[in-house]
């Protein structure tokens, strides 16, 4: 007995988390897109179909729920965790081509569409749904003429309601005479198909189309309008077309990008704007630091010890636990985790395992090393927990565990539920949530408990200066130093170092176009880490020489207010370049932004603190403290 689809999805999603081979009938594995298939004259081309897409709704839809032409039997393809949770459902087709053999005018099938199937066409066409489908593991894509430039750009799928007459372009070893497949292109066109006599199945000759007649498709004059009980006859048209282009090349014109001279000179301009500042930043907090540690050993007497001002004022003060300082603990912890999370996946993208050719990687991989960074979140949150004085490292644990992925999780099951009510198949089956818990509480929580298990056992962080029995009362501040106003300025900088990149990521995930720089994206990584670290280190500076000592929460939160800007310009990017109007849709898009938007929190939250951190350690042992 053959088990439903979505358990079998599931079942290869989880043995693939597990690092296990997810499709079973397979001789071997092999990275997607790294191991070529060669094909001889007429071998057979399977043609497969993945879901249905839209930029208006983000909600996708399965290829068959439309009344389009379907197989004897639908058979999905093994899919792993990442293509689950972007929504692909990758199936066969009755589109069967044979290796550079062209065909003209081929009949799939006769429909007729009834009322329903006639509102959910229409529906789909108003809302400019895209039909996508793979052929060796190559996406179909539409070329399009580039404006003002002799070059042609790709467009992702076809628009739903025209037919198809593709074209398949092919690499051939003069010496072997096998070929390898290096473009999946189509040119749509809308036909309204005639035919003469009775319908004879497949065997029927088309007024409109007929290869005996030299009769041919080239335009769209007689386009098939979407009408309850009318006829729909389903053709397409498939020729093979020999290129020069390498099989290992095959993917650079899908990556050609059409705003390439504003990209780069955006990002470089970017970075070297931030490189500079932080420079600056640097340059200038070293020389005032050496000036500040230098004058206070150099005092000698009671009376200027007791006139000196400045940040060594609160040394008695400066290392106090904070209020909430288990959240605090928390909060740093899931900010490593994510730290590592980030780190490791880039590594791997930047080293080309994760290209688009390997459709879900970069999903699977960054789910996958989360949950092994793990270990890293339980081992920092319950190091500064000890710090603190904590003794309950059980307590700290659970909360490192599920804190974060609880709010994650809450936050997702309740946007699935709404993809399900649209009945997309962007929804989640129930078995893959099932596999997704089961990756939390049987990796992710044990490692956190390891994690703080070694971390507890470890000595606590010493501070360099005693910390008073009495609290020292804080000055009144200057309406420059108010928390607010400083943490809303903190968060400005590390912002502007991801913005031009940021712009491209977000419509690589909402315009479904294809993101593959991950060198430059690595670079900007680095840039936000030191820009994390030396603008939380400079307000600091300013906040300690005004006598006031509560810097714990004011780090995290200096850096980690550039979150607040990031969905701020989330809601920029959705009025001014999406056109979503559908309420679910919108809900979908601000939720998931949100969610983005803790994560950055969490991360460069934790990267500032971290910095301020080592920044204190490092000045008030550097100071003589009598």
């Amino acid at each position: 007995m053959r088990p439903p689809a979505m358990l079998r999805r599931a079942a290869a999603a989880l043995a693939l988390a597990l690092g296990l081979l997810a499709a079973a009938p397979a001789s071997a594995f092999y990275l997607p897109g790294v191991a070529p298939n060669d094909f001889h004259k007429k071998d057979p081309l399977l043609v497969k179909v993945n879901k249905l897409t839209s930029t208006k709704t983000q909600l996708p839809y399965s290829y068959y729920s439309l009344p389009f032409c379907k197989p004897d039997t639908i058979v999905d393809s093994a899919e792993n965790l990442g293509e689950v949770l972007r929504g692909d459902r990758i199936e066969n087709s009755p589109y069967v081509f044979e290796m550079r053999e062209p065909k003209m005018c081929q009949i799939v099938c006769r429909a007729s569409i009834d009322d329903k199937q006639a509102k959910e066409l229409k529906e789909k066409i108003g809302d400019e749904y895209r039909v996508n489908m793979i052929l060796d593991n190559l996406p179909l894509v539409v070329p399009i003429a580039w404006q003002d430039r002799d070059a042609v750009v790709y467009q992702g799928g076809y628009h739903v309601g025209v037919k198809g007459q593709y074209a398949v372009k092919y690499h051939k070893d003069e010496t072997t005479e096998l070929s390898r497949i290096v473009g999946f292109e189509v040119k749509p066109f809308s036909i309204n198909h005639q035919f003469e006599g009775q319908w004879n199945d497949k065997n029927t000759r088309l007024i409109t189309c007929d290869p005996h007649a030299s009769k041919l498709v080239t335009n769209s004059d007689t386009p098939q309008e979407v009408e309850a009980g009318k006829e729909i006859i389903f053709t397409y048209d498939v020729g093979f077309e020999e290129s020069d282009v390498k099989w290992a090349s095959r993917w650079d014109t899908y990556l050609l990008m059409t705003d390439d001279q504003i990209h780069w000179f955006s990002i470089v301009n970017s970075l070297m704007i931030v490189l500079f500042l932080s420079g600056m930043v640097a340059m200038i907090m070293l020389r005032t630091l050496y000036r500040d540690i230098s004058r206070y050993n150099q005092l000698e007497t009671e009376e200027e010890a007791q006139e000196e001002t400045g940040w060594k004022l609160v040394h008695g003060d400066v290392f106090r636990p904070p209020v909430n300082s288990d959240l605090l603990c928390v909060c740093v912890g899931t900010g490593v985790q994510f730290f590592g999370m980030l780190l490791v996946t880039m590594i791997f993208a930047v080293l080309g395992f994760l290209s688009p050719s390997n459709r879900g990687g970069l999903m699977t991989a960054m789910l996958l090393t989360w949950v092994l960074m793990g270990l890293f979140a339980g081992y920092a949150s319950s190091r500064f927990y000890k710090m603190f004085k904590g003794s309950e490292w059980k307590s700290i644990t659970l909360k490192t565990a599920f804190l974060f992925p609880g709010i994650a999780f809450g936050i997702f099951f309740i946007l699935n539920a709404l993809i399900w009510g649209e009945k997309s198949s962007g929804a989640v089956p129930f078995t893959t949530m099932f596999a997704l818990v089961l990756l939390w509480f049987g990796i992710s929580v044990p490692l956190v408990f390891v994690g703080s298990y070694l971390g507890f056992k470890q000595p606590a962080i010493e501070a360099p200066v005693k910390t008073n029995k009495i609290p020292r009362q804080v000055p009144e501040q200057a309406w420059y130093m108010n928390p607010a106003f400083t943490i809303l300025i903190g968060g400005i900088l590390p912002f502007g170092a991801v913005f031009i990149e940021l712009f491209f990521i977000l419509t690589s995930i909402w315009l479904h176009q294809f993101y593959y720089i991950f060198g430059f994206l690595f670079l900007v990584f680095i840039i936000l880490i030191i820009t994390c670290a030396e603008i939380t280190i400079v307000l600091c500076y300013f906040q300690l020489c005004s006598e006031d000592y509560n810097w714990w929460w004011r780090s995290y939160l200096t850096s980690g207010s550039s979150a607040i800007y990031l969905f701020l310009y989330a809601g920029f990017y959705f009025f001014t370049k999406l056109q979503i109007t559908k309420l679910v849709s919108g809900i979908l898009y601000f939720g998931y932004m949100l969610l983005a938007s803790f994560a950055f929190c969490v991360l460069t939250g934790t990267i500032g603190f971290c910095a301020c951190f080592w920044f204190t350690r490092l000045i008030y042992s550097s100071v003589k403290i009598d």
